[in-house]
């Protein structure tokens, strides 16, 4: 979103906007779902289990690192990657927060 436009909504709309289109690629939701799986930090395994290029890949971590939902440590020429706990319960939080604001008797078509 340019500037412009997000200038013209709350920082937590634009937060949660950020989060979300991190989340947003099914790439990036597969990443999630071997990191959390795996439940330790993990190097090189990613790419032997998505059938993606180290590129994309390395693309797909880079988006989601950017808005912290993983964060990596660099061991060498490797950095290892794990789920941030402070940014997954953030977004936890937020996803739970619009979830239960939506009622069926406030529908209106």
């Amino acid at each position: 979103m340019g500037t412009t436009k997000s200038n013209n909504f709350t920082s937590k709309q634009n937060r949660k906007a950020e989060l979300f289109k991190a989340l947003g690629h099914p790439a990036r939701i597969a990443i999630i779902e071997f990191l959390i799986n795996q439940k330790s930090c993990i190097c090189g395994d990613i790419v032997e289990e998505l059938p993606l290029s180290q590129s994309t890949i390395s693309q797909h971590l880079k988006e989601l690192k950017d808005v912290g939902i993983i964060k990596g440590d660099i061991e060498g020429a490797k950095t290892c990657y794990c789920v941030d706990d402070k940014v997954w319960r953030e977004l936890e939080e937020i996803s739970i927060l619009l979830m239960s604001s939506y009622s069926e008797k406030n529908k209106c078509c």
